[in-house]
């Protein structure tokens, strides 16, 4: 029998059981995942409190994993038994296996192995679709990211260096931002002891920037939109600190015509083809070695409550991984 974290209604950490469950056989365009590495990441806490709604209980949370197809079902073509894949924004992946639609599975390259790909996929494709999609940076592009140093913030340093951009992060804490630092962020402000408006503003001659990257929320809302130059973009991808309140929308014209969006990886990752193409840049990008990415710290799965608090203590850097 597997085992998988289960809630069966929301609330904190300690709602996650390590049950038994039954997975069954693969349907058609189905396959039957034994997951190696399962990836952690703050959509888990959205899920697991009710900011995200679940479809129902019991459920298993968890967007990302990594492990071999053990069985397929009718109909699927892209991968066989064997072979070892890699998957980011499909539910249930707090499991030590798992059935899941082919067409969400692409294939890992030998070059990345199993813990890596559950370090990068949600993770780096968001940093790929926020930097090569959302807002397509380029090496005159000023832009502004919240938490810098966590998971998808050390990937984002080094892929916008790789971009020849000027970035500019915050964080929480010195060590941190000597992380953000050292993973290539181009200036790093402490938000605990300075001022971040007025940095940013000090730092582009009081110009701001093009695009502000914003995954904490409540925390750095409206003080973002003040960042920006004038017809800049916000772009609101996270609740780390919780949700945006509602707001008037003529604050985005009273602060300079500003542009606002709330991606989502599931959008642009809705095609297969945009699936694929998105993982094959992230792959490129860590094969040549203008990014790295390793866990910051895996748990056993089944003490992913200790993860969440931790995580949620922001007592973390970096990706972390759940082994099963």
């Amino acid at each position: 029998m597997a085992h998988a974290i289960r809630i069966h209604a929301n609330g904190g950490p300690e709602v996650m059981r390590w049950e038994e469950i039954t997975v069954g056989e693969p349907g058609t365009g189905e396959v039957r995942l034994r997951q190696t590495a399962v990836g952690l990441n703050y959509i888990d806490v959205y899920h697991r409190s009710g900011l995200y709604k679940l479809p129902a209980f019991p459920a298993v949370i968890g967007m990302e994993g990594a492990g071999t197809v053990e069985a397929v079902g009718p109909g699927v073509t892209d991968v066989t038994v064997g072979d070892r894949v890699a998957y980011a924004g499909v539910l249930g992946g707090y499991a030590q296996e798992r059935l899941i639609a082919a067409d969400r599975l692409v294939k890992l390259p030998d070059a990345i192995d199993d813990v890596a790909a559950a370090s990068m996929m949600l993770q780096g494709m968001t940093a790929r679709y926020l930097l090569r999609e959302t807002y397509r940076v380029t090496p005159e592009t000023v832009l502004l990211y919240h938490a810098a140093a966590g998971g998808v913030g050390l990937i984002v340093c080094q892929w916008a260096k790789a971009l020849g951009a000027t970035m500019i992060g915050t964080v929480g804490s010195d060590d941190k931002a000597k992380l953000a630092k050292d993973a290539g962020c181009t200036h790093v402000i402490n938000y605990r002891t300075e001022d971040y408006v007025a940095r940013v503003r000090e730092l582009t001659g009081g110009a701001g920037c093009d695009v502000v990257y914003d995954g904490v929320g409540k925390d750095t809302f409206p003080s973002s939109l003040d960042c920006l130059k004038p017809k800049g973009m916000w772009v609101s991808f996270g609740n780390a600190s919780g949700p945006v309140p509602p707001f008037d929308m003529q604050i985005l014209s009273a602060k300079g015509s500003l542009f606002a969006t709330r991606p989502t990886i599931m959008t642009y990752t809705a095609r297969r083809e945009d699936l694929v193409a998105n993982a094959r840049e992230l792959f490129e990008m860590v094969a040549k070695g203008a990014i790295k990415i390793e866990p910051s710290r895996t748990y056993p799965l089944r003490e992913a409550a200790q993860a969440h608090n931790d995580l949620e203590a922001r007592k973390t850097t970096g990706s972390i991984v759940l082994i099963p």
